[in-house]
């Protein structure tokens, strides 16, 4: 599918967006652990989290779905899970992907992870190189999926200090962390999203924090806990700033998530000089949320903190685009790990934002933009779900017309995207891909 965008003007509203992703997938999995039966609210239906609830099921968990936003799962306990009877499909999923991985190190039988092309090509390295330190036994294609994870003999609890800030890493080792004897202990070089510790916590495991370190205890039961997911503030961000660089527009987004390991895209939005409200801040089980209100804004370019990357990791996408509608130069360095997402992020955003007229001075850990006009034309997402968001979410500023190719994937993260921004007055069509 692609996108087509015209200019538009932002009438704003208020609205919903779905359920977060990387919450999703933690309760269902930390629920297929634990013991007894656990509701959740608001679980997000895309294709990621649905990969991994097909794989729960592959492995004896039973999970009830009498709606698309509404789950129940019957946890089989820490040792619950059986041995599926084929490859684990984790779809376009690197969540998915690494926290099986350490989830499936210490479980008495074999099992194979496989995905589709775009993460088939993702370097898997990070997490096998420290739960291989565990005494995980994990085959790959060097360093890529499909991984085969066989029986190990025996995992051992280690002290695991990450060369690179990732929540995904983490919480593989936390996993499987919880099959080891002794404290596994987590060392962050920056803070990374904290949704693995919180529901950890909540479900009782003998989880603490000792400065930039996580420590869990191993071999305790985990006790299922019911769940309401809130917004995904990454979705959250799209219809945003559309609105703040729209012109008198008001877009409020309710009962977003606000972890402060994730709000990195509205402080660094707000550095630019965008005008953004949070009200009614309130507490959802483990997690805070709010109701976020954006106003179209005048930008500037600013000299982006790497400190702040780890807090904003998913959203840079959406920050370049915001960046092209802004006066001066914005400056971003030290996110060269976009560079093996779902796809080169620097690269297919520089390349995008370049073919409409926007300067881009692209370096191997970031990009300096030169905000200006837009003009129209066709960018390429390559596949990825929050490139082809980003230019769509930015594409009604543009003197013609955008076109966004190859947008499937943003199911994976955002269904009811297209009608979500076409509903505060985004004038964007969906139409099928030239030739198919």
């Amino acid at each position: 599918m692609q996108f087509k965008v015209k200019p538009s003007s932002i009438a704003g509203g208020t609205i919903t967006v779905p359920g977060d992703k990387s919450i999703s997938h933690r309760a269902l999995m930390f629920n297929a652990i634990a013991r007894g039966k656990a509701h959740i609210n608001g679980f997000l239906a895309g294709e990621d989290c649905l990969c991994t609830m097909a794989a729960l099921q592959a492995m004896g968990i039973k999970v009830e779905r009498n709606e698309p936003t509404s789950v129940i799962v019957h946890g089989n306990g820490l040792r619950g899970l059986r041995a599926p009877k084929s490859v684990l499909d984790m779809g376009n999923s690197g969540t998915a992907m690494r926290l099986f991985s350490g989830l499936l190190a210490g479980q008495d039988f074999d099992s194979v992870l496989t995905g589709d092309d775009s993460l088939s090509g993702r370097p898997m390295g990070r997490v096998i190189a420290p739960l291989s330190r565990m005494g995980a036994q994990i085959d790959s294609n060097d360093g890529k999926p499909p991984l085969q994870i066989r029986v190990a003999e025996k995992l051992t609890a280690i002290d695991f200090e990450m060369p690179v800030a990732s929540a995904q890493v983490k919480s593989a080792v936390l996993l499987a962390g919880l099959y080891c004897d002794g404290i596994t202990s987590v060392s962050e070089p920056a803070v990374t999203r904290d949704h693995t510790e919180r529901m950890l916590v909540a479900m009782g495991a003998n989880l603490k924090e000792r400065g930039n370190s996580i420590l869990l205890q191993g071999g305790a039961e985990l006790n299922a806990v019911d769940i309401d997911v809130p917004a995904d503030l990454s979705s959250a961000a799209f219809p945003l700033v559309a609105a703040i660089v729209g012109q008198s527009a008001e877009v409020t987004v309710q009962n977003v998530g606000v972890n402060p390991t994730r709000t990195g895209v509205l402080d660094i939005l707000q550095q630019m000089g965008a005008d953004i409200r949070i009200d009614n801040q309130r507490q959802a089980g483990s997690e805070p949320v709010a109701d976020i209100t954006a106003r179209s804004s005048s930008l500037k370019g600013i000299d982006v903190d790497p400190a702040q990357v780890s807090l904003a990791i998913d959203e840079f996408p959406l920050l370049f685009a915001a960046a092209a509608l802004a006066d001066g130069t914005t400056r971003f360095s030290g996110i060269a790990e976009l560079r093996v997402k779902e796809s080169d992020r620097i690269g297919a955003m520089a390349e995008g934002l370049s073919k409409l007229g926007i300067v881009v001075d692209e370096t191997e850990d970031g990009a300096a933009i030169i905000g200006g006009a837009m003009s129209g034309g066709e960018v390429a997402s390559h596949g990825d779900h929050r490139i082809a968001m980003a230019f769509a979410s930015v594409a009604s500023r543009a003197a013609s017309d955008i076109t966004v190719t190859d947008t499937d994937a943003v199911n994976t993260s955002f269904p009811g995207f297209v009608e979500c921004v076409r509903s505060i007055g985004v004038n964007i069509t969906e139409i099928e891909d030239a030739g198919s």
